[in-house]
């Protein structure tokens, strides 16, 4: 037996019956409303000076994260034999060996953070 689910859309402003999902976005954030025609072309409407009068973001809005490059873990074990810290042969580093290798070498990786999880 065949079975055929109908979904119906309604409208978020006043519960009839919507034609359409309208997305918009406002401060950074993007939002989605259900709207029938007359709704959807108010909305439009309202936004149209704002719209004419603004331009178009190039990116896709998703925040732009900066990484760093963890260093080679040979290196650190290396390095921390040198100067005194016990590391394992293999496996985790120590956060705090991450550490001392990055102020000794001046840099600020997050290594040590991801290293140690």
């Amino acid at each position: 037996m065949a079975q055929r689910v109908v979904v119906t859309l309604s409208d978020d402003i006043d519960g009839g019956e919507a034609s359409e999902t309208v997305t918009f976005g406002l401060d950074g954030k993007s939002y989605e409303i259900d709207l029938n025609r007359e709704n959807a072309k108010k909305l439009r409407m309202g936004l149209a000076p704002y719209v004419r009068a603004g331009r178009k973001r190039a990116r896709s809005g998703k925040a732009f994260q900066h990484t760093s490059v963890a260093p080679d873990p040979s290196a650190v074990r290396a390095w921390a034999r040198s100067h005194g810290f016990e590391v394992p042969p293999r496996g985790r580093i120590p956060k705090k060996v991450y550490e001392a290798f990055d102020e000794a070498h001046g840099t600020a990786s997050d290594a040590g953070a991801e290293e140690s999880r």
